[in-house]
């Protein structure tokens, strides 16, 4: 490998068989913003092997940097500068290690996909019902490791809402076995909480026991047209009323974003033509003979007789449900090939968000001649707010401004109440963010759980807190 002296060393302490080749697959990132750099990549093949590969780096005072699929989109995956870390892959952790089907309970290793452990709670007649674009290759320990939310959140919560118990090595090498499949259970503070969302800082998620759930007997989906977002929060708002806890999504989709799907997926079908100003793709979960698409059908009437729906259509088989996510999911990757300025991961409080969509809009066309597009989770305030080139113009004749741009559109987000990192993390792209805007108790806090947990600092440095 043409190891240097030290990272030889540091090798030799290692068990037999763990190291992989250095390669691009693990020091890049999906949006290209940074370039990781590594001297040792790593893969235990179970809780041991993880807890000798800590304590090495450990005594050795090599930061460690934890790696699951590689979809985070805040840099957290990767370490760009420094003295080369090691790169902890989980990807050989990759075990379901048993679904308890009495207790709706998964014990999933770190490496296992997203999609695997939906796969394995379907075959038990569960559903995990976390749900991704990424699932394909999102790990269970990253998504822990990132709090991550995805479409479902309105109902189901987000990753740490599913997760019932921990099994982690900590900074020292030490591991923590706390893989219980609880739902209450009181004694002392809560170390799962504290490693979810930590990203990697406080320690390697190496396995966890996953709340599961039951799979509704009927479920339903369509497409509304509404007149702008606050009409979008009504129609939430009566849909939750008639239908009582039982809507799954809703997601707020505006036209620009399907005008990016016209332009680069033309094949991709568009259920209203004009393409509306704004829509929402609804689905609801409901038990046998309820009726999800009566359901909807009467929520559509009673929100035209609102004045909050104008069109809209309700998916009468499996291939048109599939069809609706599928415009919602490519949404991404359309705006990817429109490539933007900048992008916005953010949280509003529910009755913020009309407003600051249209004071955003206003403020941001003071700036130029740009494109917005406005996307995501309505049920939970989560929305990706994204700023792309005017028509004719590239995102590099923006560069001069799009650190001032972001910033505009975070401090009206703060100002209103809401968080600029809804689902993504803070990574290693918002330090300077969360510093300028972080509540000072809780900063100190952090600084003092990081100190008191990672004292050498050797665990994923530089992502959440400056190094």
């Amino acid at each position: 490998m043409g190891l240097n002296a030290a990272d030889a060393a540091l090798a030799s302490k290692l068990p037999q068989g763990v190291l992989r080749e250095v390669t691009p697959a693990y020091l890049e990132e999906p949006r290209g913003r940074y370039q990781g750099h590594a001297g040792l990549i790593a893969a235990p093949r179970d809780l041991e092997e993880a807890a000798a590969i800590v304590r090495a780096c450990s005594a050795a005072h090599v930061a460690i940097v934890p790696h699951g699929g590689g979809t985070g989109l805040v840099g957290g995956q990767l370490m760009p500068d420094g003295p080369a870390p090691l790169v902890l892959s989980l990807e050989r952790m990759n075990a379901v290690r048993r679904v308890y089907d009495d207790e709706s309970v998964m014990v999933a290793e770190s490496g296992v996909t997203l999609q695997q452990a939906r796969d394995a709670a379907s075959e038990a007649g569960r559903q995990f019902p976390l749900s991704l674009a990424s699932q394909g290759t999102a790990q269970i320990g990253g998504i822990l490791s990132t709090n991550a939310g995805g479409v479902n959140v309105l109902r189901y919560g987000n990753a740490r809402a599913l997760c019932l118990g921990i099994e982690a090595v900590l900074p020292s090498g030490e591991i923590l076995r706390d893989l219980k499949r609880l739902r209450k259970d009181n004694t002392g503070y809560d170390l799962r909480d504290l490693l979810i969302g930590a990203e990697g800082t406080l320690g390697v998620i190496t396995a966890a026991s996953l709340a599961l759930a039951p799979i509704p007997a009927e479920t339903g989906v369509a497409m509304m047209v509404v007149e702008d977002p606050a009409a979008a929060l009504r129609l939430l708002a009566m849909a939750q009323s008639r239908m009582a806890g039982s809507v799954t999504a809703f997601e707020l989709i505006a036209g620009q974003g399907l005008e990016f799907l016209a332009e680069h997926f033309p094949q991709m079908r568009q259920p209203f033509d004009p393409i509306p100003q704004w829509q929402v793709l609804i689905e609801v979960g409901l038990p046998a003979g309820l009726g999800a698409q009566d359901a909807l059908e009467g929520l559509f009437v009673a929100g035209a007789e609102a004045g909050l729906v104008s069109d809209g259509v309700i998916a009468q088989s499996g291939q048109q449900v599939t069809d609706f996510w599928n415009l919602r999911e490519h949404i991404p990757l359309a705006n990817r090939a429109v490539g933007a300025i900048a992008s916005h991961d953010i949280s509003l409080p529910l009755s913020e968000i009309p407003a600051f969509i249209n004071d955003s809009r206003a403020m941001l066309a003071e700036q130029g001649d740009m494109r917005i597009n406005c996307f995501g989770h309505l049920g939970d305030g989560n929305l990706h707010y994204n700023l792309y080139p005017a028509a004719g113009r590239q995102r590099g004749d923006y560069d001069d401004q799009r650190h001032a741009l972001s910033r505009m559109v975070h401090e009206m987000v703060v100002e209103r109440g809401g968080s600029f990192s809804a689902e993504h993390g803070v990574g290693r792209l918002k330090v300077e963010d969360l510093a300028r805007w972080g509540d000072p108790g809780r900063l100190s806090a952090i600084r003092s759980i990081k100190a008191a947990l990672d004292p050498k600092g050797i665990m994923n440095p530089g992502v959440i807190l400056p190094r």
